[in-house]
């Protein structure tokens, strides 16, 4: 690893590609005749089917196939799909009712796939949507995060899903009983959509018995084997590619009912079969993200040191259980229950409800953002009523480098960390000193300034092994297949250029190849900020095999020990021998030699530990008080990634978690009325950010070299929307703090905060 140290700010080599228009989305590649598939969708939030009629449908013009969940359990597909269960507090598993591909008997949110149209125009097909026939009994509609009358399922009578506990709920509640002082703060966490650039798609096509899927996402190998078992195929059956994706953030991780009708529909017309979402299709569609209710209390002692911390969150599942909707505000946000804290004793329960809208999964971070920001919420307010400086309170309750590693209520193993001094780097960075005189000037103005601190951590997720293929190619370069999946991050980049570091492989003569259930035998695919450190974990053991195998060969064609090569320098080097060959030389010497053994190098490797992502947030805002207007008009990270392979790709990742996470503190808000009707589906009315939305961001690394994985490092890829949320809330809630308000919830648009400034609570909602 003598080499790592070269970090180097490579630029993105995919870049001239997507740019110039020659990116090769999933609707860039679709087969020529391909026939189009249009979905048609519950008009309401709750109802039962009481007609489904077809039929003339099925005989419009250009309509190939109209399908139903009628006609796929009748050639024995299992229409059901699969989500994984948290656990209760009583030691039960929560809710698993059935959630079809299509509707059956009953409709549970406005956009559930109920049958869909194959054609062979997109024109055609929403015509003949038009002309289904459907009736349907409406049901009472629960859009409540709490238990309630209007069941949605059977399995949970009160549409409570779920209702998880972690920590020592008895000694936590002495703990506050002893307390010399309390501090509490309900939070709201409001749900966004995820507004990928690229809608999601896919394509179905047979050939020889197989079926291939080709969709937008984010790994092939999970949808492989739910494709598998809805089929009750076997998986060699079955090949999943992605190709290049624009953006997923976890919204597409996860199979979708359109991806279990493309194959049936491929098959039973003999054609192959694309779909492609609109905008607010998507809307209606995608899984959402957050939406949650938490109650937080910490107790201190006498001198400020936390000695409990009580939670209590009420999250918003949607009509059904997602893949992992369950694990995100249980098992996930307490990853990081207690922060970069010295908490002793903790408690946490989450109950998990079922509403009338779409599913809830996981959106940039997933778990770790809510956990952190409910956390830094209360930190801050604790200042506050104690006091003391928001900063101050933190020194005092760090975990102390001498405690690493460190254990937490929860069980995760922080490995290291040295938060005083990534905090101290961030409060020169982000010039505290110099608040005083900008707030005065803000105040000259008319206008109201506020300064907010977030420090957070998160945990590393998804699977710690990965796999990795290096091929040496006929024209004298090298492949490597990867098991993670690119979503505009820069893979390609990273990739190449860490291979050719260890290596000595010119970057320019590696390709980088994935997306391909068919190429490499298994793969984690990308989420929870795993997909460098993994990757690169697996292709260090890739080049320590193929150095020991090209060792061993050039013994014998030089007469000597294997022993007696090493290699360093880019070069293989052997004592008493000027022989000092290239790893791409040694591979076309093994070619020559008829060693075709030598030229294809598979391995799989599994991380020790996760790597735990640090870093403190420091966001200012401006609020205009005559219009409710909230601009972030400072903002500033210092981040402990550890060591970097590519420092302007991490860069470019915390800005765009940054500018995520400010979209949801100042615009974004899913709104749905009473009947779960969603009124936000369209860019006309869901506010994404926009550049004038976000400052420049001030960023810097103050490193701790993880002691988890070989290469020192820790993922990235989530921590910018991390922190986010909670630096621009407390720097919202700090800026109108002397007009005696004491509750702020995001999203901070103008007229909710020019209502909260009126006192008007009934607006400000």
């Amino acid at each position: 690893m003598d080499k790592f140290g070269k970090s180097q700010p490579v630029t993105r080599v995919e870049d001239v590609r997507f740019l110039t228009g020659h990116g090769r989305y999933v609707d860039d590649i679709a087969p020529d005749g391909s026939l189009r598939a249009y979905v048609f969708r519950s008009p309401v939030a709750h109802a039962r089917i009481t007609t489904l009629d077809v039929s003339d449908a099925r005989t419009a013009e250009g309509v190939h196939l109209v399908v139903t969940a009628a006609d796929m359990v009748a050639t024995g597909i299992d229409i059901s799909m699969a989500s994984t269960l948290a656990g209760n507090r009583d030691g039960t598993k929560g809710a698993n009712p059935k959630r079809p591909v299509l509707a059956e008997d009953r409709v549970r949110y406005v956009g559930e796939p109920v049958a869909v149209v194959i054609a062979e125009t997109l024109e055609q097909a929403r015509d003949a949507a038009e002309m289904i026939e459907f009736d349907y009994d409406e049901l009472p509609v629960a859009m409540a995060i709490a238990a309630g009358e209007n069941t949605i399922h059977a399995e949970a009578p009160d549409n409570r899903a779920f209702d998880f506990g972690i920590g020592d709920e008895e000694a936590t509640n002495a703990a506050f009983a002893a307390a010399a002082k309390t501090v509490s703060l309900e939070v709201g966490d409001n749900r966004i959509i995820v507004n990928s650039m690229e809608p999601r798609g896919a394509y179905a096509e047979w050939q020889d018995g197989r079926v291939h899927l080709a969709f937008g996402g984010q790994g092939v190998w999970g949808m492989k084997g739910e494709l598998a078992r809805t089929y009750h195929m076997e998986p060699e059956q079955i090949r999943i590619t992605n190709p290049d994706v624009g953006g997923g953030f976890g919204m597409k991780g996860f199979p979708y009912p359109e991806y279990f009708v493309l194959p049936y529909a491929a098959k039973e017309t003999g054609r192959p079969v694309r779909w492609m979402s609109d905008r607010t299709e998507a809307m209606l569609s995608d899984n959402g993200g957050r939406d949650l209710v938490t109650l937080a209390e910490l107790a201190f002692d006498e001198n400020n040191r936390i000695t409990g911390y009580r939670l209590h969150t009420r999250s918003n599942l949607g009509a059904y259980n997602g893949h992992f909707g369950q694990m995100i505000q249980s098992n996930l946000f307490a990853r990081v229950l207690t922060g970069t804290y010295d908490i002793q004793t903790a408690y946490y329960r989450c109950e998990g409800f079922y509403t009338n809208t779409v599913q809830v999964d996981a959106y940039r971070g997933a778990g770790r953002p809510e956990a952190i920001y409910v956390l830094e919420r209360v930190m801050d307010r604790a200042a506050r009523e104690l006091g003391l400086d928001p900063l101050e309170l933190r020194r005092i309750n760090f975990i102390k480098p001498d405690q690493f590693p460190y254990k937490t209520v929860t069980g995760e193993n922080y490995d290291v960390g040295d938060f005083v001094r990534v905090m101290g780097h961030a409060e020169r960075s982000a010039d505290f000193a110099g608040f005083a005189a900008r707030k005065a000037a803000s105040e000259a103005a008319g206008k109201l300034r506020g300064l907010g601190t977030c420090y957070y951590i998160e945990s590393i997720l998804g699977a710690p092994n990965e796999d990795v293929k290096v091929e040496f190619t006929e024209d004298g370069g090298a492949k490597i297949y990867v098991g993670t999946q690119s979503n505009g991050q820069g893979h390609e980049t990273v990739f190449r250029q860490f291979l050719s570091d260890q290596s000595g492989i010119p970057a320019d003569r590696i390709e980088v190849v994935q997306g391909d259930s068919d190429l490499i035998a298994s793969g984690g695919g990308t989420g929870g900020s795993r997909s460098v450190t993994v990757q690169t974990n697996a292709t260090l053991a890739a080049v320590a095999s193929i150095v020991e195998g090209f060792s061993e060969f050039l013994a014998g064609e030089l007469g000597v020990d294997a022993s007696d090569v090493r290699f360093d320098d880019e070069t293989f080097r052997a004592d008493g021998s000027n022989v000092t060959p290239t790893m791409l030389e040694v591979a076309q010497m093994a070619r020559e030699a008829g060693r075709d053994d030598l030229l294809s190098w598979q391995q799989t490797a599994t991380l020790p530990g996760r790597s735990y992502p640090n870093g403190c947030h420091v966001a200012e805002v401006e609020i205009d008080p005559e219009t409710g207007e909230v601009i972030c008009d400072r903002f500033n990270v210092v981040d402990d990634f550890g060591n970097l392979i590519n420092p302007m790709l991490a860069e470019g990742q915390v800005h765009g978690g940054v500018v995520q996470g400010i979209g949801q503190a100042l615009t974004e808000r899913v709104v749905y009325d009473e009947d779960g009707q969603l009124l936000t589906a369209s860019f006309m009315d869901y506010a994404m950010p926009r550049a004038d939305s976000v400052p420049m961001i001030g960023f810097d690394f103050e490193p701790v070299p993880s002691t988890a994985n070989p290469m020192g490092m820790k993922g990235c890829g989530e921590a910018g929307t991390v922190g986010a949320l909670a630096a621009v809330s407390n720097a919202v809630q700090d800026a109108v703090w002397d007009r005696g308000i004491r509750q702020v919830d995001m999203p901070f648009t103008p007229q909710r905060v020019w209502a909260m400034l009126e006192g008007d609570a009934i607006a400000a909602e």
